[in-house]
C-alpha cells in the first residue's frame, strides 16, 4: 500500500484508491487454487509489468498503475528476510526471501552443506512438491526460486521439475574461487542484486506453451541475460 501511493501521484493524491488496487491482486491470489499457479503468475507478472490502469485519472482516465519503478530502481524498497512465514490452513516457513515493495519475488530453500545426502535438489523439490502445492499464493508473484546447501547454487521458474529445468547462475567473471561457499556467495552477489532481479523480471521472462498444450513460465540463463544484454 505504501508504495502504491508513492509510486503513483493519482494513488496518493486519493489514499484509498490502493485499496481497489489490493482487491485486484488479492483476487488473483485467491485464483490460484481453480485457474492453476502458473496461469495466476502470468496474470501477477502483468501487473507487475505496469500494463495494468485503473480510472483514476481525471474525469475517469485511466491511468497506468505502478507496483515497481523500473525506470528509476532506487525508488523501490528491497528487503530481504529470513524466516519469512506465511499463515493459513497450512502455516509455511521460507528460509529466505527477497521482496520488492513488499511483493515476494524471490524465494530460496538452504540446505545444510555438512550432510553429504542433502543437496541442493532437495532444496527444489521442498519448493516444487511442497511448498508451490501446499501453499501456492505465496508463489503467485514470485519471479524464480534458488536451492543450495552452499555447494552449489541452482534457480528455476514456478513447476519447472526440479532436477530437470534448476539451472545454476554463473559469476559474471572468469575469477572462479576454489572454495565451493565462496563461489555461492559469488554467484548470490552477482543474481539476486536489485537491477539484476528487475530487469530479469523486465525483460528476461516469458510465458509459452509446452509440446503437451500445458502453460509453463521460461526464466533465462545466465548466458541469455548476458549475452542479451551485450547486444542490446
Amino acid at each position: 500500500v505504501e508504495a502504491l501511493i508513492r509510486l503513483n501521484p493519482e494513488i496518493a493524491r486519493q489514499p484509498e484508491r490502493a485499496d481497489e488496487v489490493i482487491y485486484k491482486l488479492r483476487t488473483i491470489l485467491l485464483s490460484v487454487r481453480s485457474e492453476g499457479l502458473v496461469r495466476a503468475n502470468e496474470q501477477f507478472a502483468s501487473w507487475l509489468h505496469g500494463d495494468h490502469s485503473m480510472p483514476f485519472g481525471k474525469d475517469g482516465e485511466h491511468v497506468s498503475i505502478k507496483l515497481i519503478d523500473f525506470e528509476h530502481p532506487e525508488k523501490n524498497r528491497y528487503v530481504v528476510t529470513t524466516e519469512y512465514q506465511y499463515t493459513g490452513n497450512a502455516p509455511k516457513r521460507m528460509d529466505v526471501v527477497l521482496l520488492v515493495n513488499g511483493i515476494p519475488l524471490v524465494i530460496g530453500e538452504c540446505k545444510t552443506p555438512v550432510r553429504s545426502a542433502e543437496t541442493w535438489a532437495d532444496a527444489a523439490l521442498d519448493i516444487h512438491a511442497d511448498y508451490e502445492e501446499s501453499v501456492p499464493a505465496l508463489f503467485v508473484p514470485n519471479l524464480f526460486s534458488f536451492g543450495t546447501e552452499g555447494k552449489a547454487f541452482h534457480y528455476g521458474a514456478i513447476r519447472a521439475h526440479p532436477l530437470n529445468e534448476w539451472f545454476p547462475w554463473r559469476e559474471n567473471g572468469t575469477q572462479i574461487s576454489t572454495s565451493p561457499l565462496a563461489q555461492v556467495l559469488a554467484v548470490v552477489k552477482d543474481m539476486l542484486q536489485p537491477e539484476v532481479i528487475l530487469d530479469i523480471l523486465k525483460n528476461y521472462t516469458v510465458f509459452a506453451t509446452d509440446r503437451d498444450n500445458k502453460k509453463i513460465k521460461v526464466v533465462c540463463r545466465h548466458q541469455q541475460y548476458y549475452t542479451g544484454n551485450m547486444i542490446v
